[in-house]
């Protein structure tokens, strides 16, 4: 098969959750721990750093790798979903892996995997860990796909985990209360291994701290003691920050809820330099200042265009990440702001939308997976909100549509979901 070919096989014959959701989540670790011990427990040939939490993983583990990288350690870094191409998901220091390993990995081990019937996270992580242990990678950030008691990466022993942050997020899976979630996702924390949290609620620390205390794992909360203390956003776009450690220093991604991932990223940098992990403290700003051209990261608040018209797309796709983003978007100066949004179905549309700003013209749209909401429903919400827009039945007609209406005075900004970033950059 051709890489192209096997990619539509990985899509096709293994249930994806980006394409149907809920039919695609298998509960349980029997397939992984069958996977790892095929391929000779790969996992256990690497330190990793295991991070958890509803928003700011991508954020999280792109910045530490990045780090990590700067201080001259080779790194494996695995994140989900991806925005283009697949091998996005699986990287050593930024490169993707090669689609030569992808299809001669698919071509000689189907014959063992295809009666295990895996879905399509649980075959990519066992591709991911043989690919770091081969790469001969010092670290592996890994990053959980969805919870983390029943993550198919929860197999991995890491030197430290980190949990960003908890909001109502796959509660068909997870829970649908804020100490039900925490639940699932401190099921990362390992025994006698540290453990960051970066945001708690009263709800949500209570299962942390318990659950530290069973795992007997030292656990930091890092807004007892911000290491954070400002900041601003740029006139380019990017973060400025001053720190309690490390002075102040520039962060290349944009966003203003990139403030408290950067805290929670900085307070696991000062861990791994507390324990002789990283050595120089030049390591961690290097870091923050070159995530995206170290790592590939796309779609964090990315400007896309900086003016006439000015343009940004994000993945924020859930209740609390457009607690963020909203602000940010309606304070953009501008004549006109047009929004491309589209979501998928197993989201909280309707709070997510009463989020949306009123003074904006809207190009509503439905990115190409299964999931998506279609564009009428959503429309038909934002009538309802009052708010002024029109259908499209793709990301590319709404944004070609907006693009074509903006005045170089306008700002265009295109989100909903890590899908409709996706489908944005198939049109460039």
């Amino acid at each position: 098969m051709t890489y192209t070919e096997t990619i539509e096989y990985l899509f096709n014959s293994t249930p994806v959750f980006e394409k149907i959701g809920a039919a695609a989540y298998k509960e349980g670790l029997s397939n992984t721990h069958l996977l790892d011990a095929h391929f000779g427990h790969p996992h256990t040939q690497f330190r990793s750093i295991h991070i958890a939490g509803t928003n700011g993983k991508g954020s999280c583990s792109h910045t530490l790798a990045a780090i990590l990288q700067a201080e001259g350690y080779r790194v494996g870094l695995y994140t989900s979903p991806h925005i283009v191409d697949f091998r996005e998901r699986i990287r050593v220091n930024g490169r993707m892996i090669s689609e030569e390993y992808v299809v001669d990995f698919v071509a000689t081990h189907r014959h063992f995997f295809e009666p295990l019937q895996p879905s399509f996270f649980e075959l990519t992580t066992a591709m991911a860990f043989k690919y770091f242990a081969e790469e001969k990678v010092d670290f592996a950030i890994i990053e959980v796909g969805l919870g983390g008691r029943l993550d198919c990466t929860n197999i991995i022993q890491p030197l430290l985990s980190i949990i960003t942050n908890i909001s109502l997020d796959h509660t068909q899976f997870l829970g649908d209360t804020m100490a039900a979630i925490a639940h699932e996702k401190a099921g990362i924390i390992k025994p006698n291994t540290p453990v960051i949290i970066g945001e708690a609620t009263p709800e949500t620390r209570s299962v942390f701290e318990s659950t530290a205390q069973t795992q007997n794992a030292l656990i930091t909360f890092a807004e007892d003691q911000p290491a954070i203390l400002h900041a601003t956003t740029t006139a380019v776009g990017t973060m400025h920050y001053e720190t309690r450690f490390l002075g102040n220093f520039e962060g290349a991604l944009g966003g203003t809820y990139q403030a408290k991932n950067a805290n929670t990223i900085l307070t696991a940098a000062m861990h791994l330099y507390n324990h002789h992990v990283i050595r120089k403290p030049e390591s961690i700003a290097k870091g923050f200042r070159e995530v995206i051209e170290r790592t590939g990261l796309l779609g964090r608040w990315q400007i896309i265009r900086p003016s006439e018209p000015r343009i940004v797309c994000d993945t924020g796709h859930n209740d609390a990440a457009w607690q963020q983003l909203a602000p940010q978007i309606m304070a953009e100066p501008c004549q006109t702001l047009r929004l491309v949004f589209g979501m998928v179905d197993d989201k909280d549309l309707l709070s997510v939308m009463q989020r949306l700003p009123q003074k904006a013209v809207y190009y509503w749209t439905q990115p190409t997976t299964k999931r998506a909401f279609p564009v009428e429903r959503i429309a038909a919400l934002g009538k309802q909100l009052g708010l002024q827009g029109t259908a499209f039945p793709t990301v590319k007609a709404a944004y070609d549509t907006a693009l074509a209406d903006a005045s170089p005075q306008d700002f265009i900004f295109i989100g909903g979901s890590n899908y409709v970033v996706s489908d944005l950059f198939s049109c460039f």
